[in-house]
């Protein structure tokens, strides 16, 4: 394992004592006649030299002010890269829309080389959680082909139905060994939120959608775990003011954090649920699955997850890995993480894994 450079140590005393030297500015940028904001963190002195990211934030209502996204464009500005992060407001809005990837990029790229931040150097692209997969295929994109010279996943996802599955059942396999782990139940509140009624069994869900999306909202303003207890008030009271008939399925979503597990009569079972909500994904918005799109990327790519992942299993990281055919992108699954973000500074067994996690970043901060 060749020794990290100056870069990647830069990057790594940046997130383990915070930022050194760093600029941050509040651009405009012009989305095909859309205004969405962006903010620019970059090294402190002359920038036109150095290189460039684009950071796409997931379906978060903080957006661009997730504090582990700030962190982390910190430490990268520390290391010497300037960053982009703009604004997706439908996304912060909690809206699966996967098809704005491209021409948040693209203004992205605009927006930089207007202010003099960068030059017309190809320039990387990360891309975090539901983000991820549609930022790495912006590179195959024909208008962007030439301007992206890499990219970058955090926990992101593969295939659309075995995400959903693990969100619906908490159950996960690659290459025919089988995992299991607690599922967050935000995942399946998005989910629910923009494709429960697009299921033809429940078209007439409308209340059951709408209150799993104020949940997700609420959970989002809130910032506690989404299996937290300070949930349980909003769920007994979301539960109450759906139709008796569709409350079987909203507890198949949402259930307060002191039910047992099969204490409630499922309406159907999780997989079959999985099945349908991914099969209308599909229908509402084909681009959700990213699998055709993947395949034409050329550019090196790096994929980063985390073992313990709640959210999106870590086995999509390898489902991803598979779906890029015409490049060969390394795959990196570690402890360090939970959910697309670095945890603090690991002590006891996860400090083994520090030495190949510093690796991955090394391979990340040298694709452009």
């Amino acid at each position: 394992m060749p020794p990290p450079s100056r870069r990647t140590l830069r990057y790594a005393r940046a997130w383990i004592a915070g930022p050194h030297a760093c600029v941050e500015d509040e651009i405009v940028l012009d989305r095909g006649g859309v205004d969405v904001p962006a903010t620019v963190v970059r090294p402190a002195g002359a920038v036109r030299d150095r290189p460039a990211w684009i950071v796409m934030h997931g379906i978060t209502r903080p957006g661009r002010a997730h504090a582990q996204l700030v962190r982390f464009t910190q430490a990268i500005a520390s290391a010497g890269i300037t960053t982009i992060v703009p604004e997706v407001p439908e996304w912060r809005e909690l809206r699966l829309i996967p098809h704005l990837s491209s021409p948040t990029i693209r203004a992205a790229i605009d927006g930089l080389l207007h202010a003099g931040l960068a030059t017309d150097r190809p320039m990387g692209v990360v891309g975090f959680s539901f983000g991820a997969p549609h930022a790495i295929a912006s590179a195959a994109d024909p208008d962007l082909k030439e301007r992206i010279g890499g990219a970058c996943g955090f926990g992101g996802y593969g295939d659309i139905e075995s995400t959903f599955r693990f969100m619906m059942s908490g159950r996960h396999e690659w290459g025919g060994v089988q995992h299991s782990l607690r599922p967050d139940p935000y995942g399946r509140w998005i989910v629910a939120a923009n494709y429960l009624t697009a299921v033809p069994d429940h078209a007439d869900a409308t209340d059951v959608a709408d209150a799993l999306r104020r949940l997700a909202a609420f959970a989002g303003d809130e910032g506690a775990a989404s299996w937290d207890p300070v949930y349980d008030p909003m769920i007994v009271e979301l539960r109450a003011s759906i139709a008796e008939e569709r409350r079987a399925l909203f507890d198949l979503f949402a259930r307060p954090s002191n039910t047992p597990e099969g204490s409630t009569a499922d309406v159907e079972s999780p997989a079959e649920l999985a099945e349908g909500l991914a099969l209308a994904s599909r229908s509402v918005d084909p681009g959700v699955d990213p699998t055709s799109a993947l395949a034409h990327v050329e550019e090196p790519v790096s994929l980063l997850h985390g073992r313990k992942d709640h959210l999106i299993p870590f086995t999509e990281a390898y489902r991803l890995q598979a779906a890029l055919t015409s490049t060969r992108p390394d795959v990196t699954v570690t402890r360090l993480f939970g959910h697309s973000a670095q945890d603090s500074f690991p002590f006891g067994k996860a400090f083994r894994e520090v030495p190949v996690f510093v690796a991955a970043i090394d391979r990340v901060l040298r694709l452009v």
